[in-house]
């Protein structure tokens, strides 16, 4: 069985589509992954760990100008097109789309061949898109989605809020499935720092409060903060003049994917504070969380949000207010304490053996495909 995947990245710092797609291949499945070569700086096909990945160039590279957003629409539009017509060249059984963006490429090609169609909505995308537009523009992609999802097979989304919100519009199947990582020890392991090490490695913008940790490092003692990952090019121009004016800040930029949990074995805790009024934020759990629980490392999160109220009810970590001094009590209250430490790591770990880990969620992904196979034979 073919599956054809679709994401608007180049399927380099993507930690779910890297992870589900080579679950499927473990299980006997043909992957192809059709991303976004967004600066050509990657290879236009490459094979990763049996998943063949095919990179179709934008034709209109992206701008960070005051008419970027509205030019970077237009350059995903051409891309959209050209990933479709790449993949008519192409066999397949299933049709795999990751958010909105790709959904409708794979809409065409449902339409067009009549392939089954999985959307697998990481967020809310149209919430997403109020951080660069307008309300009554990102309305726009909420309308847009109602209207596609009409034409999916089943629904994949990360996190039960999120399945709410698909269930008030849709009446498709809708799966839970969740960004947890593999398990990599049932064993608790402490860090081994002589300074606490805190770390955050993800995505970069402004609704993840890493100029605030920065800040916050910078007046206390015995701390070091490490922080990568990829985002906006003016955002981390101005994370990395911060970093470099914070001593015991690190800015080490992109960081690999087979790279972020061996760094987070390493560390003393994790960071994960999101700006609250974030709306997408404020209801998804981020891969930190995950990443901290099978690494039995405590957390920070904010308070008021699905990740600090998932973070409370597993007593996987600490949760506080949005701002500078309750966070700087947070890593003090950890830093002061080996004991606060052990007890959160060691919890952390023991729910991510019950609860949260791949294994459990790629059992989930299976049974969605057989059900979507399934259903289209009958």
């Amino acid at each position: 069985m073919k599956i054809m995947m679709f994401v608007s990245n180049p399927f380099t710092n993507d930690p779910r589509v890297y992870i589900e797609a080579k679950s499927l291949v473990k299980n006997g499945y043909e992957v192809t992954v059709i991303a976004r070569n967004l600066e050509e700086e990657n290879p236009s096909n490459e094979s990763i760990e049996g998943i063949q990945v095919i990179r179709v160039s934008a034709p209109i590279k992206p701008r960070h100008t005051i008419y970027g957003p509205l030019w970077n629409e237009l350059g995903l539009a051409l891309w959209q097109w050209k990933a479709y017509r790449k993949a008519l060249k192409l066999n397949f059984d299933i049709i795999h789309c990751h958010d909105l963006d790709t959904l409708i490429i794979g809409v065409r090609l449902k339409q067009k061949l009549g392939l089954p169609l999985i959307y697998d909505a990481h967020e809310i995308y149209g919430y997403m898109m109020t951080r660069t537009f307008p309300y009554f523009i990102a309305n726009l992609f909420l309308l847009l989605e109602k209207r596609l999802v009409k034409q999916v097979n089943h629904i994949i989304t990360v996190v039960e809020p999120l399945e709410e919100y698909f269930k008030d519009i849709t009446n498709k199947p809708i799966s839970v499935i969740m960004n947890c990582k593999p398990l990599q020890s049932l064993e608790y392991q402490p860090a081994t720092n002589s300074i606490f090490t805190i770390l955050y490695i993800g995505s970069l913008h402004q609704g993840r409060a890493v100029p605030m940790l920065v800040d916050a490092v910078k007046e206390l003692t015995n701390i070091r903060c490490i922080i990568g990952g990829i985002g906006h090019p003016d955002y981390i121009r101005l994370l990395e003049e911060q970093c470099k004016a914070t001593p015991n800040a690190s800015f080490i930029g992109k960081v690999p994917f087979n790279d972020v949990i061996p760094m987070t074995k390493n560390a003393d805790a994790v960071f994960m504070m999101i700006n609250p009024e974030d709306m997408n934020n404020r209801l998804g759990l981020g891969n930190k969380q995950f990443e901290a629980m099978v690494c039995g490392k405590p957390i920070i999160c904010t308070r008021g949000t699905h990740s600090g109220d998932i973070t409370d009810k597993e007593q996987a970590g600490l949760t506080v207010e949005y701002n500078k001094e309750a966070l700087k009590q947070a890593i003090t209250k950890l830093r002061d304490s080996s004991e606060l430490q052990e007890k959160l790591g060691r919890t952390a770990l023991q729910v991510a053996i019950t609860k949260y880990n791949w294994q459990k969620q790629e059992e989930k992904l299976m049974e969605v495909y057989n059900e979507v196979i399934y259903s289209s034979r009958h």
